[in-house]
């Protein structure tokens, strides 16, 4: 297993949200709270960087073209070439929310959720966020609510099981999942981070991604590590060490998607730890893994 920075120091705020993009083989990801969509070329190693008014915390290809951004509290279409955006829909405008993590399932429907405005990182007015998913006809459709932190999404290769992380319980929640009409049901815990006193080893669980063994890849938030579990009994199976400790996000990319790229933040870090971890803000890439992962979907409407 190797451990490398290929863009070394690109997000002054929270790195997060990385995608795979398949199609043009680029890294998309995203710096929140400076407002910065990035798109890292891993053929010519140029890190592109589009600049927005207000938090941006997700990036998701569509298949007519452009992409889908979570903007503070608006979902909105992007169009690379000409700079335009579209709002399509903004939600909890009686709370302060912002979008956090978002996915889209394998039938091309969008899924993200909110979160409460942090007051300091990872500490928010818990239970104002909700789930929401974009359908390919347009609609938004509201899931759940009472979420403080809305992260990581993954699906089953049999599309019968959706995994979600609301990061303040520090829980793994799996559904039994509808993909013909988006329903969950069935809510339990699949990874239960525990009590508090663990939580500089463990964290808060963040970004997810899925392996072709159906096993979870959780980013560990303030923990510096990616954590393989088995969903099926909860227990982790291995971890990767990251050289930052607040690691937010992953996916699985590269040509035969045996490459995992981490993401990781800034915001929130003391001096002593900014000289501890000089790397902190950087994209990282993992190989060695002999595991693999698989295309993430496009928006499909």
């Amino acid at each position: 297993m190797s451990v490398e920075t290929i863009i070394e120091n690109s997000c002054a705020t929270i790195g997060e949200g990385p995608h795979w993009d398949e199609g043009t083989q680029c890294l998309l990801y995203v710096d929140i709270n400076d407002g910065h969509v990035h798109r890292w070329n891993s053929q010519t190693g140029v890190d592109e960087v589009h600049t927005f008014d207000g938090t941006v915390s997700f990036v998701v290809p569509c298949r007519k073209g452009g992409c889908m951004i979570g903007l503070a509290q608006s979902v909105a279409h992007y169009d690379w070439d000409t700079k335009k955006v579209t709002v399509l829909h903004t939600v909890d405008q009686d709370k302060k929310t912002r979008f956090n993590d978002g996915k889209c399932d394998p039938s091309g429907r969008l899924w993200c959720g909110t979160m409460g405005l942090e007051t300091s990182p990872a500490v928010v007015e818990p239970g104002q966020g909700s789930l929401y998913s974009l359908e390919v006809d347009g609609s938004i459709q509201n899931h759940k609510g009472d979420i403080s932190i809305s992260n990581g999404l993954a699906w089953t290769e049999d599309n019968k099981t959706m995994y979600y992380i609301d990061s303040i319980p520090r829980k793994v929640f799996g559904y039994d999942f509808d993909i013909a009409t988006g329903k969950i049901s069935n809510e339990r815990v699949v990874v239960d981070y525990g009590s508090k006193e663990n939580l500089m080893e463990m964290g808060f669980p963040d970004g997810m991604a899925i392996d072709t063994e159906g096993k979870l890849w959780v980013a560990c938030y303030i923990a510096g590590k990616v954590i393989r579990f088995d969903p099926e009994t909860g227990k982790e199976i291995t971890h990767v060490k990251l050289p930052a400790r607040r690691t937010t996000s992953c996916c699985f990319g590269g040509k035969n998607y045996d490459e995992l790229f981490v993401t990781c933040g800034r915001h929130g870090m003391t001096e002593e730890e900014k000289a501890g971890y000089p790397l902190a803000g950087s994209v990282f890439r993992v190989t060695g893994l002999g595991v693999r992962g698989k295309p993430a979907p496009m928006y499909e409407g």
